[in-house]
């Protein structure tokens, strides 16, 4: 069976759905192909252990996808301020909304819970979605691409989207290049109860061992993100829950008290790639298939929803010299989002090289710049206002 689109969306994530949703809101005929079912609504309380800090930017994005104002607001914690420190007992950064003159830093926010707001978005628009679905194949024509799926339906649209994450199969059909680096590490992630309030804070210790971060949930409760070479994580995820808190209480350095374990640990591999291009003609990549970044500066899905909100307005921009798969359109895109990915990209591969180094002058460098840094409120702030877009 054939069915003609504007736009064709491979892949049903958080950046997959919103890039949907957007092109949906500006006119476009849509489909939208995804292997997994969406995620059930949890018939509990348990907290998912995978927690994303939105940056306002994202979530004003999201609201006008009709995605965040559904959201449980018990479940949403707002980021007043960062607390973060170096690997000794004076190296110390801090960041604070109220001082930058903003209302929030960021939200935490559980992936499963946005999930399934923005499925329900999906729910009462107009996009197809082929779900679960897989892809067979994909040819790219001068006019249009075609993408058949292994029940051997036919989609044909102007532009084929892939947002599927690391290993995008869309971006392998493109024969667009991709360069991984692999830190050799895991991302260990688990929630806690904390013995001490948290105060709407987000804490980060950069040890030579790897990158901690406590987010801040409802109530007396952390999400962690701790990475770690492999070795070192594999060990951790072999420990008691009662262990793993004991050791997160000593790395960071009691500063909020006992932990109790709410779930137990899992890890995910922590990996820079660099996509050769963002765009060829008739093919798109956002999210995880155009860039993957470490979690230490927690910009990851942040950097894959503006990826979204450009795409979507540059397309809808486009006059009529132009349909919306082709090539020259599809480089504004690409040059748009150009600076931010670089940015982004230099930054957490330069920290997780500066902090997880042996060499003994370094040590006191990186130290002295958080410090340095933490002085000058005037670069704090640029900072700020770059994280929260």
């Amino acid at each position: 069976m054939r069915h003609e689109f504007d736009v064709v969306v491979v892949g049903g994530g958080l950046v997959g759905l919103s890039v949907a949703l957007a092109l949906e809101n500006a006119g476009f005929r849509l489909a939208l192909v995804e292997s997994q079912p969406p995620p059930p609504i949890p018939q509990d309380d348990s907290w998912d252990h995978r927690v994303y800090a939105i940056s306002p930017g994202t979530a004003s994005f999201l609201d006008a996808l009709r995605a965040w104002q559904g959201l449980p607001p018990e479940r949403v914690t707002r980021v007043d301020a960062m607390e973060i420190h170096g690997d000794d007992d004076t190296a110390r950064l801090e960041f604070s909304a109220y001082n930058a003159g903003l209302r929030e830093l960021a939200f935490i926010v559980e992936n499963r819970l946005l999930q399934q707001q923005l499925w329900r978005a999906m729910d009462d628009s107009t996009v197809r979605a082929c779900c679960p679905a897989s892809c067979a194949a994909l040819e790219l024509g001068p006019q249009e691409a075609t993408l058949w799926l292994s029940d051997r339906t036919e989609l044909v649209a102007r532009l084929v989207i892939g947002a599927d994450g690391n290993d995008s199969w869309v971006r392998a059909q493109a024969g667009i290049a991709m360069k991984p680096v692999d830190y050799g590490q895991l991302g260990v992630v688990a929630n806690f109860t904390c013995e001490l309030p948290h105060g709407g804070v987000a804490f980060q210790w950069f040890r030579r061992d790897g990158v901690l971060a406590l987010l801040p949930l409802a109530g007396n409760r952390v999400a962690m993100v701790w990475s770690l070479l492999k070795e070192r994580a594999e060990r951790l995820l072999a420990l008691s829950q009662h262990a793993l808190a004991a050791e997160v209480v000593e790395a960071s350095r009691g500063r909020l008290g006992a932990l109790g374990a709410i779930t137990a640990p899992v890890a995910f591999p922590l990996r820079l790639q660099r996509v050769a291009r963002l765009a060829r003609p008739r093919v798109a990549l956002v999210g995880d298939a155009a860039h993957n970044v470490h979690p230490l500066a927690g910009q990851g899905v942040n950097l894959g929803f503006r990826d979204a909100r450009e795409l979507a307005a540059t397309l809808a921009t486009r006059d009529g010299r132009y349909d919306c798969g082709d090539h020259a359109l599809l480089r504004r895109y690409e040059r748009a989002r150009a600076e931010d990915v670089a940015l982004i990209e230099l930054t957490t591969h330069g920290l997780q090289k500066l902090f997880n180094n042996d060499v003994v002058w370094l040590a006191g460098a990186r130290n002295a710049g958080l410090k340095l840094v933490n002085l000058q409120p005037q670069l704090k702030n640029i900072l700020i206002r770059q994280a929260v877009g």
